[in-house]
């Protein structure tokens, strides 16, 4: 997050990793139709804002007016995923990220409207309970998604038949963007 809470390189570290999976979800949108090409956009929006929220402050001092448009952004993707809940599938939890995105971002700008009339990470930090809850809820994310990456068979057999490895880097880029929310939410 851009604040003096967030050392440069895990900073750059979350930028890199969004930013990569925001590329291969948004190659993935061209090789897939339906939910599952709208649930890759929704990724790739995802990994780009997160790698957007991650850059160091000292490489981009984003404007007052920013946050709110990363608020507009993933509030209308919240809005999408809410839609999308029905139907099941990966749309809650891309309710809780859109979500979260945009509980950041009204943190982060509520200190710069403040008395420091700089950028965000200053100030209050958000709501500690809600926080909380959101840090519970990606690291038990992360913790699901890590176990389901471990190989079950016999070690050193390859991967089970009829599979070619593409699901498990979707997992992957789910699980670093899971890790990229869980430090954004701790330097906040």
């Amino acid at each position: 997050m851009h604040g003096a809470g967030f050392a440069a390189w895990p900073a750059w570290l979350a930028t890199v990793l969004c930013a990569a999976s925001g590329v291969y979800c948004l190659l993935r949108t061209r090789g897939c139709a339906g939910p599952e090409r709208r649930a890759a956009a929704g990724e790739a929006v995802m990994g780009f804002g997160m790698a957007a929220m991650a850059l160091p402050a000292a490489v981009l001092t984003p404007p007052v007016w920013s946050w709110a448009v990363y608020a507009a952004v993933f509030g209308a993707t919240a809005v999408g995923a809410l839609f999308g809940v029905r139907r099941g599938g990966h749309h809650l939890h891309h309710l809780v990220g859109s979500a979260a995105m945009v509980y950041m971002a009204v943190a982060m700008a509520a200190p710069a409207q403040g008395a420091h009339g700089g950028h965000g990470g200053h100030g209050s930090g958000g709501i500690p309970l809600l926080t909380g809850v959101l840090l519970a809820y990606f690291a038990v994310y992360v913790l699901r998604s890590g176990a389901r990456l471990v190989p079950v068979g016999v070690p050193g057999a390859g991967p089970p038949p009829g599979r070619d490895g593409r699901p498990e880097f979707t997992r992957v880029c789910r699980l670093s963007m899971a890790l990229a929310m869980l430090a954004m939410l701790v330097a906040l």
